[in-house]
């Protein structure tokens, strides 16, 4: 058992990458006439991303997670009410203890959207809705696209900078975000076989994309002196606080999901889909919002956060495909008198008519309890 625990554990060969891609940018600035090309680089491969996840996404997924709108109202809370709730009471509570940019950009991660692809994957792997999941947080996305710039114009200050969403920002955004989206979407018809074939593709578009963007706000950062700026101290204060906020919101998704008497399946996309926050949408749409030299101290606790819910959400998933492996092997316990009285002949144990009612009803007990405590049952949130 020891092996897929430190399989689950060990570290995401894309957090070396991001590391790797800081070192690269404060060792190795982009600037001048390079920076503008990165720029232009990272925009394009965003783009790239977007038309990709359009097109991977197929109307008749759409149709058959659409309708689930009580799960879908319930992700959408998590991920735009419950979140940003949390994150302006915790920056609210550290103002005057920390440095308030990063406090800023940890209030943004609250902000954003969910993820789409790991969002999908966990839930696939841990035997969740897949087709409400694909729903739910593609639809986060689109919503975020216009809901997000909002969010930050009525919560962020970022040094007397404002973190205004503009019209111009958020024309940025639709530009490099949901035009590709919509369109790739609507090529589909034509290019949907080619996209399915080739799955793979999508994953290093996805992480490449990633990588030039940081690479870019962190060559801005650098110039702006953002090591003078941020301590250990700081980087570990910003862990604990994601930490914080990941299992608060996860732990009030699961108690809604129990609340609202939801099936397993719907349970664990609303721990998946509510409880995450996008780097691939977060990080452009921190550079069309903010001002470039503090992109760089504002995408920070993002990365650590998206980090956070990855370990997490894969041994939570692993878990959860262990629980469905055990329950699939358990035979259900019988429950009609003809049921009752073929177990009972197996055995040797005659059951005499007078009590057949009580022994029943009894099992219809049995039955139910076992299904609470192995998270069968369902209402019972994972």
């Amino acid at each position: 058992m020891a092996r897929p625990t430190l399989a689950i554990l060990r570290i995401d060969p894309f957090l070396l990458w991001l590391v790797a891609t800081v070192g690269v940018a404060s060792l190795l600035p982009a600037s001048g006439q390079a920076a503008g090309w990165v720029d232009m680089l990272a925009d394009i491969a965003i783009a790239l991303l977007f038309f990709l996840h359009g097109a991977k996404l197929s109307r008749a997924a759409i149709l058959q997670g659409a309708g689930n709108w009580r799960l879908h109202l319930l992700v959408f809370a998590s991920t735009y009410m419950v979140f940003p709730a949390v994150g302006i009471a915790l920056t609210s509570l550290m103002r005057g203890w920390a440095d308030p940019v990063l406090m800023s950009g940890l209030l943004y991660l609250t902000l954003l959207p969910s993820t789409v692809q790991s969002s999908i994957a966990f839930t696939a792997m841990a035997g969740g809705n897949v087709a409400a999941a694909l729903c739910s947080a593609s639809l986060s996305n689109l919503i975020g696209i216009l809901l997000t710039p909002l969010l930050v114009t009525l919560t962020l200050n970022v040094e007397g900078h404002g973190g205004s969403a503009t019209i111009h920002s958020v024309q940025t955004i639709a530009l490099q975000l949901l035009i590709p989206f919509v369109a790739g979407h609507l090529l589909r018809p034509y290019i949907g076989g080619f996209i399915d074939r080739h799955k793979g593709l999508l994953m290093p578009v996805d992480r490449g994309a990633i990588l030039l963007v940081v690479y870019a706000a962190f060559s801005a950062a650098v110039a702006g002196g953002i090591w003078t700026q941020v301590g250990v101290g700081d980087l570990m204060l910003l862990l604990v606080l994601s930490m914080l906020i990941l299992a608060f919101v996860m732990g009030v998704n699961m108690g809604v999901a129990r609340l609202a008497r939801l099936p397993r399946p719907d349970a664990i996309v609303l721990l998946f889909c509510g409880s995450k926050k996008s780097l691939v949408s977060g990080v452009p749409m921190a550079g069309a919002l903010f001002p470039p030299a503090q992109v760089g101290l504002l995408i920070l606790p993002l990365m650590i956060f998206h980090q956070l819910q990855l370990l997490l959400c894969a041994a939570l998933a692993a878990r959860f495909a262990r629980q469905a492996a055990t329950l699939a092997t358990i035979p259900p316990l019988p429950r009609s008198e003809a049921d009752i009285h073929r177990a009972a002949d197996a055995i040797g144990l005659p059951i005499d008519a007078a009590c057949m009612p009580g022994v029943v009803a009894n099992m219809a007990l049995l039955d139910r309890h076992a299904g609470l405590l192995l998270s069968r049952d369902e209402s019972a949130a994972p």
